[in-house]
């Protein structure tokens, strides 16, 4: 039922309990593939060189310590493990994923690492909800 498979996370814990429940579910469901997807809000350009270049370097060092943690809770997985580590706004990006690449279901935890994280479901998770082109779990 569950093929295709995207898990989006930001390092919170909301997300890594989300990769938890990828995990079962895609071994429950025989499932293909387990893309995992960070995606990290552009550095404005006005910062200027070599401070971009900094916190670029810095963002996407934090992106790929992201992607191992959650890689390394799916590991046991039976399905084909995808990462990818993209720049834009969180939830389009994540939209577009779904859309590009056939998912049938998009893992999310439901507060991350954004401004509005202390609220019951965080901006992110709310409009992928409202957008995304397949079923969406959200974990907590």
């Amino acid at each position: 039922m569950f093929e295709n498979i995207l898990l989006a996370v930001d390092g919170s814990e909301h997300a890594m309990k989300a990769a938890q429940a990828a995990s079962s579910l895609a071994n429950a469901m025989s499932s293909q593939t387990l893309r995992i997807v960070v995606a990290y809000d552009t550095i404005p350009v006005h910062i200027g060189d070599p401070y971009m270049q900094n916190a670029l370097n810095a963002r996407i060092s934090e992106t790929e310590e992201i992607l191992q943690r959650a890689v390394q809770v799916v590991w046991a997985v039976s399905a084909q493990i995808y990462t990818e580590m993209i720049e834009g706004n969180p939830a389009e990006t994540i939209i577009e994923v779904a859309r590009s690449r056939d998912s049938d279901l998009i893992i999310m935890g439901a507060r991350g690492t954004g401004k509005l994280a202390g609220l019951p479901l965080g901006g992110t998770s709310q409009k992928v909800l409202s957008l995304a082109p397949c079923p969406v779990l959200i974990v907590r």
